[in-house]
């Protein structure tokens, strides 16, 4: 059941942070890892650890989808997977920031189910079940009521207001950046921010425990073409990701869409 699903995604999450934040950033051993895929630390690696052993060991039944461990195909033919971030924000972890994540989720053939996002530095837990809504700490998350794109609070990285993106013109919206993908969802779900766009390929396992949130605390969020979100792709690749209100969603994908 998703809720059982969540405690034990929660319960890891607060193991992980331990585990996290009994490193320190800057001093932790870092490498980049082959073909530009970014960099990783120490600490990511004893949280995937940590948690390929726990979760696993919990559900055996269920796939195993994570960012710092090698992929294979087995995923793809199990219903229910593990959705792995064990550190989103690598690099502001490593620069000794408070913004990096855990991003862990539960997909059911497809659609997720349960998911946390947990900021240890700045104790902030966001969680959601399916069907059953999102929180931040206990306390209900709601996205904000903001109805116009123009003038909107926009999560997002420089090169996505880009003109090439937006054939009709880039709307006059006011661009905020946090490093962790994850984290810029449950922003959006707290209804700090209005909406978020990342317009690159975007994996699976920076997206798939926000994804919920959002769309929990009463929010859309689609590829950026309106798809909605599928998980366990053999790619394991999303097209983009539009997330917010949805009026604002809707005037996003508009904006987005060619002449």
């Amino acid at each position: 059941m998703p809720a059982n699903d969540l405690k034990l995604l929660v319960d890891a999450a607060r193991i992980a942070g331990r585990i996290a934040t009994s490193y320190s950033g800057k001093t932790a051993k870092k490498w980049d890892k082959p073909a530009g895929a970014g960099p990783v630390t120490e600490a990511d690696l004893a949280v995937n650890d940590m948690l390929s052993a726990t979760l696993r060991l919990a559900r055996p039944d269920y796939g195993w989808l994570s960012e710092e461990t090698d992929d294979t195909t087995e995923r793809l033919s199990q219903d229910k997977i593990f959705i792995i971030d064990p550190i989103d924000g690598t690099r502001s972890y490593a620069e000794g920031a408070s913004t990096w994540a855990h991003s862990f989720a539960i997909a059911d053939r497809g659609l997720i189910t349960a998911a946390v996002v947990y900021l240890p530095m700045l104790d902030k837990m966001y969680t959601a079940a399916f069907g059953q809504g999102a929180w931040l700490n206990g306390k209900p998350l709601k996205v904000s009521n903001q109805s116009n794109l123009t003038g909107a609070s926009i999560l997002s990285t420089k090169v996505n207001v880009e003109p090439r993106f937006w054939p009709n013109g880039v709307p006059d919206f006011e661009r905020n950046h946090r490093p962790s993908l994850a984290y810029r969802l449950a922003l959006v779900a707290e209804g700090k921010f209005d909406a978020m766009f990342t317009f690159r390929p975007s994996w699976e396992w920076d997206i798939a425990a926000g994804a919920l949130i959002v769309s929990e605390a009463g929010g859309k969020i689609t590829d950026q073409t309106g798809k909605s979100l599928i998980f366990n792709h053999p790619t394991s690749l999303l097209n983009g990701v539009v997330a917010g209100g949805v009026d604002i969603h809707s005037q996003a994908l508009m904006a987005l869409k060619p002449k």
